[in-house]
């Protein structure tokens, strides 16, 4: 079973990459400003991971990687910042394509924005002493301010499609975690995080998906703008 860390990076950008040169989607036009988005990611959330694994706040079970590592972290887990935010990033523009209504209103996306950074605040100042926690909200707090300011129109529809992108993450986060195979890929130390789990899931992943998608939507948005003008 080394080889499951692997195909499900594999598997998750398999299908989003072949429909990439669809063309009605064309999605390749926006690769440029993608791999910037993928880069700032890394360059965020990478040192993040490192720091976190050498701390044992989280880990990797040796049974469900290759065994290649990289100041500390499995090669699959390089390879998860650029599959999935491939995969999220394509099923976002793929389903403003099929549904190009699909956004929420100017007014009510600003609510919902300012109640979000309300809660991740209120999180991050009441678990200074949960280090998964503290940074994990503390940058969707900055990120989510960010957008709502800077690009609301992302905002608008990004609120909406990380809802259908939820079910992909629940089966590929939850096999990571544990559902379905006898150990978790990823195991955490709960003395870290707030302990509560959506099936296997921790409760801070689904923000840490969050921020990694919106940070890649607001630099390609960013490129893209710059690229027009």
């Amino acid at each position: 079973m080394t080889y499951l860390y692997l195909l499900l990076n594999l598997g998750s950008l398999s299908v989003p990459f072949l429909f990439s040169f669809h063309p009605k989607l064309k999605f390749y036009k926006h690769w440029k400003g993608l791999l910037l988005g993928i880069l700032a990611g890394m360059l965020l959330f990478i040192p993040w991971d490192v720091f976190f694994t050498i701390n044992q706040y989280w880990g990797f079970n040796p049974t469900y990687y290759l065994g290649k590592t990289i100041f500390g972290l499995p090669i699959e887990e390089w390879l998860f910042f650029i599959c999935i935010p491939y995969a999220c990033v394509f099923t976002h523009y793929a389903l403003l394509y099929y549904f190009p209504n699909l956004k929420l209103r100017n007014r009510t996306t600003k609510l919902i924005s300012y109640l979000l950074i309300f809660l991740f605040l209120l999180i991050t100042i009441y678990n200074v002493d949960k280090w998964y926690t503290l940074v994990n909200f503390g940058v969707a707090t900055i990120l989510t301010s960010i957008a709502i300011n800077k690009s609301p129109e992302i905002m608008q529809s990004y609120l909406l499609t990380f809802l259908v992108m939820l079910i992909p993450f629940f089966i590929v986060n939850g096999i990571l975690t544990g559902s379905f195979i006898p150990n978790e890929v990823v195991w955490y130390n709960d003395h870290e995080n707030l302990g509560i789990r959506m099936f296997t899931i921790p409760v801070e992943d689904s923000v840490y998906a969050f921020s990694l998608i919106l940070l890649n939507l607001c630099i390609i948005k960013l490129f893209e703008n710059r690229k027009v003008n």
